[in-house]
């Protein structure tokens, strides 16, 4: 089965080293799931496990934050019968057209990453005589791998962080080169879609919720273990009965990202009235559980059964496969591989 040619094609890749937390899903799983239920779309969901690698050499982790991730996504309602959703680590023609793109990629491009600069700025600064003291090639060169992930299957658009818009310039540059090379239009250009909207969650210390501060609230926790972490969101000295500014606060922030637009002037009402922060906490607690209950069950049911999980990243891996295959032998004709008869 192959995807619909007159449709956008949007492609997403999720890392897996860690944990989903509720600022993944507010910033990224809502809005893409949001997505692979318009059939105007082809959207492309992938793990991508071989990036993994670069940041993770612990195969126990990779190997659980696969599956939670999949899990994740299904629980909260992925259609897989519109999207296309696999392992990156389940389609080989992607590390071959990583290497055929390395191939036609100067050397000076990758000089330019900002992950590869950032960690040789990080040698200087430690006083290291090798500025590239640690580096790996999958660091060096991972910015080829990403534009395979995009360019084999021709994806119009790439929804992005803001920090990765020179990945996808760097995806259109060794594209074209390709192109310009072996004259023909193998590859589309692709876009990056940066959704100004998208919320960046406050985590339990008031700065960006995120693994790398260990401040995360993780989706799927159980119920007690829930109501800890809230109670253990930051906020100021204030008492109750005292007026409490919504604007900034991670509390707020976290329950607006969860409620209907009643729920919230209802909430910000209440900060007018100086409601109490234990009872501000409780609310919010309440307001997570009750719509993450649903999909916590599923979410359970889910890990319990990593066959079906299993079952779905196959079928997703032939359905990109049925793209993938033919259009490498494309390539490999175009760069002088194909077969003599």
């Amino acid at each position: 089965m192959t995807a619909s040619s007159d449709k956008t094609r949007v492609l997403t890749g999720i890392t897996t080293t860690g944990t989903p937390h509720l600022g993944n899903y507010v910033g990224a799983i809502k809005p893409a799931i949001a997505a692979s239920q318009d059939p105007t779309v082809q959207s492309y969901y992938f793990l991508a496990d071989l990036h993994a690698l670069i940041k993770c050499q612990d195969p126990r982790r990779v190997q659980e934050s696969r599956l939670e991730i999949a899990a994740t996504w299904l629980a909260l309602g992925l259609d897989t019968d519109n999207a296309i959703f696999y392992r990156q680590s389940d389609v080989p023609e992607i590390p071959e057209l990583t290497w055929m793109l390395s191939c036609v990629c100067a050397k000076g491009l990758m000089n330019r990453a900002h992950a590869y600069k950032a960690a040789v700025a990080e040698n200087e600064a430690a006083g290291n005589q090798d500025p590239d003291k640690g580096i790996t090639m999958g660091l060096f060169g991972y910015p080829v791998l990403m534009a395979a992930d995009i360019l084999m299957f021709n994806a119009h658009k790439v929804p992005v962080g803001r920090d990765q818009i020179q990945h996808i310039e760097m995806a259109r540059d060794i594209g074209g080169r390709f192109n310009h090379l072996y004259k023909g239009q193998y590859f589309t250009q692709p876009e990056a879609v940066v959704d100004e909207r998208v919320e960046v969650l406050g985590g339990l210390d008031g700065r960006k919720m995120s693994k790398s501060y260990n401040n995360t609230i993780p989706l799927f926790v159980s119920e007690k273990k829930l109501q800890k972490l809230v109670r253990k969101i930051k906020t100021n000295s204030l008492e109750p009965g005292e007026p409490k500014d919504p604007a900034g606060c991670t509390l707020f922030q976290i329950f607006a990202a969860f409620a209907t637009a009643d729920e919230t002037e209802a909430m910000r009402t209440e900060y007018a009235n100086g409601i109490g922060w234990g009872e501000a906490k409780n609310r919010v607690f309440e307001l997570l559980n009750e719509q993450l209950r649903e999909p916590r069950e599923r979410y359970q049911g889910l890990m319990e059964d990593p066959g079906h999980i299993e079952r779905v990243l196959l079928q997703g891996a032939e359905r990109a496969r049925a793209e993938a295959a033919p259009f490498m032998d494309r390539l490999r004709q175009a760069a002088g591989l194909g077969r003599f008869v």
